[in-house]
């Protein structure tokens, strides 16, 4: 065994000892189970909601977008519009969870339309759309894993381990496991990026100037935006688009859920910009490879990190960063593992056998997370698409609940049940299609500026949605009152 397995495997045992731990002096009711019972502080809210921004994309997808691409793919990374979002969107949102015991994302809608049919969809919508999510994070795992330990293990045997480890801790510890887990792994991934994003550019090129100088010598089209294709419209409309989609992700909704106080929400949203200090070292990381390792073709472009660091380190430090790289998958996963698990047992079960006590729905929780984890590893062994297509796949289906939720914090709300049940149906229905045909604007309106056929399609889709909701919900709402109009005349003539 060789030692970069041997690290691997230390850091593996750390996460299920962690994980296990968190559980201890705690009852382990459905509420502390899935949403920590609303008492983390600040600082267990930065590395559970922080950390999440740093899955196995920032050290595959986004890496190897950034190879492929240049700096197109690598300024996505940077989306300012998360944290603007957080600072208004959270705490309200957090406040209202907090006064009705919501538990899931779906609860947070059933409860604000009124509607268990609505919390189902959402429940369903959510399902769909993380399914991709943990297959794209398990797909990184194994990559992740075996490259680490230069093919002792192979991708798909990391895989199996790695959801056995995460099915173990959360079966037992919920969003404990997950928060304690997230400290160590941010930690982790800190210090091995920093370390490589610095080393990289000075032992290869002798600073930071002379690499962006032998790319552009190299490559002189690299460092800039393209006229067309993953133009600046491009980047502006998918950087809205995913940011408007990140916390509706039903995992992300349940971190917020499990903050102490919507003060502490907004508190992160203003400190988070910092924590992306680790994209711009992945990317120094990646931009060293363009030269150095200069002729990865195909997938083998999203291992640049991996590449460089073998051709670096010694095995024990390749063993640190696959470590890393490993544990940025296994805590998002069990982030969604908890809250998927919990919107299918309280939302979707309860809906058909209403009389479930809170006992035996936090058995059922429990017991689902392992069939859950069946389920994506049968997904997982039997998709094929590339790590960055099931992302945005993922985003651009969460996005379409984006709509009901913020028009539902609105003082007086202009969307109906009827509104929301449509704008969400047309576009994942839409979401399907596109993603199924690979339609974009510019395969749909070929003789349109670049500009606009540039322009990122969920977030075209989004715009359809949010037309639809307030269309719909004008005519029902009209309805509503005519129909309550003639119940008052009638009640008058009695």
């Amino acid at each position: 065994m060789n030692a970069a397995l041997l690290v691997i495997f230390f850091f593996l045992l750390l996460c299920i000892w962690l994980g296990l731990q968190a559980r201890k002096g705690k009852d382990m009711s459905m509420e502390q189970w899935s949403v920590g019972g609303r008492g983390f502080g600040s600082l267990l809210i930065f590395f559970l909601l922080a950390g999440e921004m740093f899955t196995t994309y920032t050290f595959l997808g986004a890496s190897g977008g950034a190879y492929r691409a240049g700096m197109p793919p690598a300024l996505y990374a940077f989306n300012c519009f998360y944290f603007v979002i957080a600072y208004w969107l959270l705490p309200p949102v957090w406040k209202y969870a907090k006064q009705n015991k919501v538990l899931s994302q779906s609860d947070f809608y059933e409860k604000k339309y009124n509607s268990q049919a609505l919390g189902i969809l959402v429940g369903i919508i959510s399902v769909v759309a993380v399914i991709p999510y943990l297959v794209m994070q398990l797909k990184g795992l194994g990559i992740i894993v075996s490259e680490a330990s230069y093919g002792s293990i192979s991708p798909n045997l990391a895989i199996v381990v790695g959801m056995i480890a995460i099915t173990i801790y959360v079966t037992v510890s919920g969003m404990h496991g997950a928060a304690w887990t997230a400290i160590i792994k941010d930690i982790l991934i800190l210090g091995v990026v920093i370390i490589m994003g610095c080393y990289f550019p000075f032992h290869y090129y002798g600073g930071f100037q002379p690499m962006f100088e032998a790319i552009h010598t190299a490559k002189s089209e690299f460092l800039i935006f393209p006229k067309q294709g993953l133009s600046i419209s491009w980047f502006v409309s998918a950087t809205i688009m995913t940011a408007l989609a990140f916390y509706m992700f039903p995992h992300m909704m349940a971190g917020i859920f499990s903050a102490k106080s919507g003060k502490s929400l907004r508190v992160n949203a203003g400190i988070m910009p910092i924590y992306q200090i680790i994209i711009v070292f992945s990317l120094l990381i990646v931009f060293s490879a363009v030269t150095e390792v200069p002729d990865l073709k195909g997938a083998d472009t999203d291992l640049a990190l991996f590449k460089m660091a073998k051709l670096s380190f010694d095995p024990w430090f390749v063993g640190l960063i696959g470590a890393a790289g490993a544990m940025a998958a296994l805590i998002p996963s069990s982030l969604v593992l908890t809250a998927t698990s919990t919107i299918l047992s309280n939302n979707i079960y309860k809906a058909w056998k209403p009389h479930t006590t809170d006992q035996q729905l936090a058995k059922l929780t429990k017991r689902l997370v392992p069939v859950i984890a069946l389920v994506t590893l049968f997904f997982t062994f039997n998709g094929g698409d590339s790590i960055l297509t099931l992302y945005l796949m993922s985003y651009s289906f969460m996005v379409q609940l984006f709509p009901a939720l913020f028009f539902s914090l609105w003082k007086r709300n202009p969307v109906t049940v009827q509104g929301a049940f449509a704008g969400m149906i047309v576009g994942s229905i839409i979401v399907v299609y596109s993603t199924i045909t690979e339609t974009t604007l510019a395969t749909l309106f070929p003789s349109l500026p670049n500009a606009i056929k540039d322009l990122d399609v969920g977030l075209a889709v989004l715009i359809i949605n949010i037309v639809v909701t307030i269309g719909v919900s004008a005519v029902t709402r009209k309805s509503v009152t005519r129909v309550e109009e003639d119940a008052e005349l009638i009640s008058s003539l009695k």
